[in-house]
Formats: structure tokens, C-alpha cells, sequence
């Protein structure tokens, strides 16, 4: 089952224009020229992300994502802008859109913000966060994940840097939202960015914002995602990844609270509480001369690693619970799990973690139509020891894992790589090295 994203533009030749540029995506486009028909869609469709363009007839694209926020505050919003209006933008994101995209734009740009969007979750909170936060907390029943509520309780009110570590999947954002939630701050943004996701070249645009003339094209100054977040938190996720030329930069950020933008040299004043997180080992990086020791120790002032959920198997059969009641709404299928499946699912070792057990239970989901959820529609791969008593190697394992999970994707979507890849929690670009590395093109 594909993403539903509705298209809303009062241009014909816009709205078929990224119609047929998501649609090559794999994704299921509605459109609507105006905010009133939107709405309409809206109360008749499952949609999962919205892009909308600022200066619509009638009701504007901001009044538009003020009635969506108001009805459905887990739907993002993108807008779509000019130059003449990014102030405004600006101020949309700051009352809950998940980002803007400036006219003249590329489809690749929409296609990837989009792409970001629907992997990074729903509006102010990520897809993990449906269920790892429903009810406003996170699924603790381990020790170890019971220590990790105690340390965003403790470090919540203060306005202390804090980097939040661990595997990729575990729910990293989640803990960072948390943080955001239980602060003073939580009236004011939360704005994600991925320093990994965005090349390095646009990353110090991204970030720092850039100045009328600081290149061919920028015609009119533009806010970065710092200025953005003022009053508010910013969470660099894969902080690891940002390149050593805009450390500094950060750090004087950091210590200063002050933004320079690209082409100026007058500081800006900002007001930003940082959020950091990593999968990489950011100590080792530093002795390899890859990032900054400076920047490490300030990012590093309160430190919490998530464990990763072979680690903590308690907590397997809640979040089970929870995405199963999270994803009957949205695919409009109830399903519950067997004993044989819940016990299939906590002896499995989770590489992926959060993430591949939210993708794992939804193609449990359509599978099963309904109904319960047996232990022969999850995964085959799942490592087991051989029948002579010999555990098998767990990167063995996990090759074996990831190749059946993607034939079974290639399958289920007719060979369409943009819906498997989304099937699978990966970009396309992953889907396509996978396919290479276990030699499946």
C-alpha cells in the first residue's frame, strides 16, 4: 500500500507536474485547486502528507494548514513558496508545517522533501513516535529503557545540550521529541534536520541560512533552520556526518547563540536549545582527526544511549501492541498477534530495530486481512540455530534477513524499487546498494 499525498495548487500545469513526479515515486496523488476542495479530499481520503502551495484563491495555503493542524495535527504539511513570501513560510513552519520548498524548484528537491517527510514520521512527531509516544510516554518496560525516561525527565527543564546515541532505528528522534515535550520550549518549534540526508554543499544553506547575492540565484535573504528553531529545539540527527568545514561553525553557534548567514558577516542573535544524535562512535571520530574535540565535548554535555531492542525484548510486545493499533487506522485493517508470533517476534534479533518492526508488522498486517496475526506471516528469516545445534553467524543472518525481506518487497510491489524501498524503511539509494551487495540486480 503506497502513500496517499494530496497535491494543492490552483496552476493546473504545477499540480500535473508533480502529480507525475510523485506518482513515478510510487506514491498515490490526489489534487485540489483550491483550499476548500482540499479540505473536502481531506474528510473522504486517507492522506499521509500534504503539499500545498502559499498563495492559493480564496483560502490561503496558510489557513489551509492552520484547519489541517487544527483537525489532524500528525499530517505534514509542505509548502510550496517564492522568494517574495519566505518570510512567511518561515513563520508557517514555526505554527507546525514540516518544511517549504521555494519557487522555481526541481521535482528531485519536492520528490526528496516529501520522501523526508513521510520517512521522518507525521507532523510533529515521527512514524516511531505514534507508538514508542502514544499517550504522551515512551514504551519503557525494560530497565534499560526505564533509565532512559529518567534521564529526559531530569535534563528536560534545563537548557542543557544533550546528544542521544545508538543504532540506527532505535528511536533517536523519539527521545529528542521527548526532550522538547518536557521543556519550556515546547510551545516553540521542534525542526529536524539530518546532516547525513543533505549533501554538504546545501548543508551550511540548510543550517545557516543564506544572504541576498551569496549566490547566482539567491535573490532575497533566506532564514536558515537555526534562525527557524529560535525559541525552540533543533535536533541534528547523524551529527557524525557533518562535514568538518561547518563544525566550527556550529560550535560558534553553540557558544555564542549567535547565526551568520551564507554571504554576511552580521550576526544574528538566536535562541536554541540543540539536540543531537548519532550511530556512529563519535569519540573514535574525533581520534581519527574527523571531528572537531572542541564541538564533541560541547554537543556531549549529557549524554543518553538508547539501547537497541535486542537488548531490551520487554519492550517488544507493547510497541507490538501499540503499532498494531496505530497501524489498524491507518490501513484500516484490526489485527491482533498469536502467542507463536509474539514469541517469534522477541527471539528475533531486531538489526534494524523500532523501525524494522513497525515495516515487519505492517506487511503482517496486509497479510494477514485481518484477524491474527500467526507466526508464519512474519518474517522466515528470522535467525534460528540449526537443527545440529550450531548458532548461525549473525551477519549470515542478517544477509539472509535482508534478502528475503527484499524479494518479498520487489514481489509485493511488482518490482516498483521506489514502493519497496519505502516498504522496506530505506531510501532508494540503499535499496539499490543492497540489491547490488547481495547480488540481487
Amino acid at each position: 500500500m503506497s502513500e496517499t499525498v494530496l497535491v494543492v495548487d490552483d496552476e493546473p500545469r504545477i499540480r500535473r507536474i508533480v502529480e507525475m513526479a510523485l506518482g513515478d515515486r510510487g506514491y498515490r496523488v490526489l489534487t485540489a485547486p483550491s483550499a476548500e476542495d482540499a479540505l473536502e479530499t481531506l474528510e473522504g481520503e486517507t492522506v499521509d502528507a500534504v503539499v500545498t502551495d502559499l498563495q492559493l484563491p480564496g483560502r490561503t495555503g496558510l489557513e489551509l494548514l492552520a484547519d489541517v493542524k487544527r483537525e489532524r495535527p500528525a499530517l505534514p504539511v509542505i509548502l510550496i513558496t517564492a522568494f517574495g513570501t519566505v518570510e512567511t513560510a518561515v513563520e508557517a513552519i514555526k505554527a507546525g508545517a514540516f518544511d517549504y520548498v521555494l519557487k522555481p524548484f526541481s521535482v528531485e528537491e519536492l520528490e526528496s522533501l516529501v520522501e523526508r517527510a513521510l520517512e521522518a514520521g507525521v507532523g510533529p512527531v515521527p512514524a516511531e513516535a505514534e507508538v514508542v509516544s502514544a499517550d504522551g510516554g515512551i514504551v519503557a518496560e525494560s530497565t534499560d529503557m526505564k533509565r532512559v525516561l529518567s534521564l529526559v525527565a531530569q535534563v528536560a527543564p534545563a537548557p542543557t545540550t544533550v546528544l542521544v546515541t545508538g543504532e540506527t532505528g532505535v528511536g533517536k528522534e523519539v527521545v529528542a521529541r521527548a526532550i522538547h515535550a518536557g521543556s519550556g520550549r515546547r510551545e516553540r518549534p521542534f525542526v529536524a534536520v539530518n546532516c547525513a540526508a543533505i549533501p554538504g554543499e546545501l548543508l551550511e544553506a540548510e543550517l545557516f541560512g543564506v544572504s541576498r547575492g551569496a549566490y547566482t540565484g539567491a535573490v532575497k535573504d533566506r532564514p536558515g533552520k537555526l534562525e527557524v528553531a529560535d525559541g525552540g529545539t533543533l535536533f541534528l540527527d547523524e551529527i557524525g556526518d557533518m562535514p568538518p568545514a561547518l563544525q566550527p561553525k556550529l560550535l560558534r553557534v553553540l557558544q555564542e547563540g549567535s547565526v551568520e548567514r551564507l554571504g554576511s558577516s552580521m550576526p544574528r542573535k538566536v535562541d536554541v536549545r540543540v539536540v543531537a544524535a548519532t550511530h556512529r562512535d563519535l569519540a573514535t571520530l574525533v581520534q581519527d582527526g574527523r571531528f572537531r574535540e572542541d564541538l564533541y565535548y560541547r554537543i556531549n554535555v549529557f549524554p543518553i544511549e538508547v539501547p537497541p531492542l535486542r537488548q531490551r525484548p520487554e519492550d517488544i510486545p507493547p510497541l507490538a501492541v501499540r503499532a498494531l493499533s496505530t497501524l489498524g487506522g491507518r490501513l484500516g485493517v484490526r489485527a491482533r498477534l498469536s502467542p507463536a508470533a509474539v514469541e517469534r517476534l522477541v527471539g528475533y534479533p531486531w538489526p534494524g530495530n523500532v523501525r524494522e518492526l513497525l515495516n515487519v508488522l505492517e506487511r503482517a498486517v496486509l497479510l494477514s486481512s485481518g484477524g491474527t496475526i500467526e507466526e508464519i506471516e512474519l518474517p522466515t528469516a528470522a535467525p534460528r540455530r540449526e537443527a545440529s545445534g550450531e548458532v548461525v553467524a549473525l551477519s549470515d543472518a542478517v544477509s539472509r534477513a535482508e534478502k528475503l525481506a527484499i524479494q518479498a518487497a520487489l514481489e509485493r510491489t511488482g518490482d516498483n524499487k521506489a514502493q519497496a524501498a519505502r516498504l522496506l524503511g530505506v531510501s532508494v539509494r540503499t535499496l539499490f546498494y543492497k540489491l547490488d551487495k547481495l547480488g540481487l540486480d
